[in-house]
């Protein structure tokens, strides 16, 4: 049995990756703002949900798969928008996050600042996908992300609103860490002592934003580049213009305010994406999941709600659900699996999490997605 096949919970795919990755690489994955207390939160609040199990329930058959802004999904777990995939697997990156997502039957999501291109990701998957952007300065590098995902076969598009500015990863700063990485003084024996991944990223093509490889960055990495392209200025008119010019099935992702998620559909919005972008901007914002239950209740039936932020047990999931999410998005989770093992660690990372739904599922008594209501949650007082 491989290591991979061993890896029995995220966690150990986590541990995989560390093994597996440069120090810097590994803590752009692992990191988040500041002190780094919301990327704590996020995982850490799930356990203080307890689950209220039903008791002698015909468990035979569990139902999971279900729809998410229109698109068919066997399971309610969304494989999340995540930049620069090749970073974390030189050979693989996003290619083997697609096929594994489709090999899984779930929706995948690919990042305006992806390293393989939209219309290689549309020859890897005929699965359910979505396109990720944000408003720029420059309309005219939106409007022409679209039109290509809508001729590659995307169906839905998702706009990010909580990266106004980029967030303080101090990770990052202490590695001077850049997309592509760069080797100098302080990273230089991070990279030796990991001879295998540099071995991948000497003898692949170099990791840029693919989409936009034609443009020019002035000699700015990634992160510098989206930072100087933010649109300081973006207001809820811009999100009903993304809508109307998109002409589909829309999200906004980085909601935390059950004002926020009423404008969101008010924008025009299908979804609303309950989302602190992994605790990698505003440090000490709340879990997502404390969240939910008031967005929910706000939002009244007439959008669907995605969750992201911390999502590592099926029990997670469960608790997201029964709280009133549509479904839930995974990016740390697949993301480990992809540094560890390439697309067998993402078809890993996604099994461990569906396995575990499922189990959980029948552990809890509800058969149905529909089933899981909000009295199957109770916080201790």
């Amino acid at each position: 049995m491989t290591a991979i096949e061993n890896a029995h919970n995220i966690e150990a795919l986590r541990a995989l990756a560390r093994k597996r990755l440069p120090r810097m690489v590994f803590d752009y994955i692992d990191g988040g703002a500041d002190d780094e207390i919301t990327l704590g939160r996020n995982d850490r609040r799930y356990g203080d949900y307890e689950l209220n199990f039903k008791s002698l329930v015909d468990i035979s058959k569990i139902e999971l798969e279900t729809t998410v802004m229109g698109a068919t999904s066997k399971a309610p777990i969304i494989v999340t928008p995540t930049a620069a995939q090749r970073l974390f697997n030189p050979r693989a990156g996003e290619a083997a996050v697609a096929r594994a997502a489709r090999k899984a039957g779930l929706v995948y999501c690919l990042s305006t600042l992806a390293s393989t291109t939209i219309e290689d990701i549309a020859r890897h998957t005929d699965g359910p996908k979505w396109f990720q952007v944000y408003v720029w300065k420059d309309r005219a590098i939106v409007e022409k992300a679209m039109e290509r995902a809508k001729a590659a076969g995307f169906t839905g598009l998702i706009l990010t609103v909580d990266v106004p500015v980029a967030g303080n990863r101090e990770r990052d700063h202490l590695n001077a860490f850049t997309i592509p990485p760069k080797i100098n003084a302080k990273t230089v024996s991070q990279v030796l002592a990991r001879p295998g991944y540099l071995w991948d990223m000497a003898t692949t093509p170099k990791i840029l934003a693919a989409n936009w490889a034609d443009m020019d960055t002035g000699g700015m990495g990634i992160i510098q580049f989206l930072d100087s392209q933010f649109d300081r200025t973006v207001t809820w008119e811009d999100a009903k213009w993304m809508k109307e010019a998109w002409g589909g099935p829309f999200a906004i992702k980085g909601i935390a305010r059950p004002d926020d998620a009423l404008r969101c559909v008010h924008a025009g919005a299908d979804a609303v994406w309950i989302s602190n972008h992994g605790g990698r901007q505003l440090d000490t914002a709340p879990a997502t999941i404390d969240t939910l239950a008031d967005i929910v209740a706000a939002v009244d039936g007439q959008a669907e709600v995605i969750l992201d932020g911390g999502i590592r047990r099926g029990t997670d999931i469960i608790k997201a659900l029964a709280l009133g999410a549509t479904a839930v998005a995974v990016g740390r989770p697949y993301l480990f699996g992809l540094g560890a093992g390439g697309q067998a660690g993402v078809e890993r990372a996604l099994d461990i999490l569906v396995s575990a739904l499922e189990r959980d599922m029948a552990l809890v008594g509800a058969t149905r997605l529909s089933d899981l209501t909000p009295d199957f949650v109770r916080m201790p007082r």
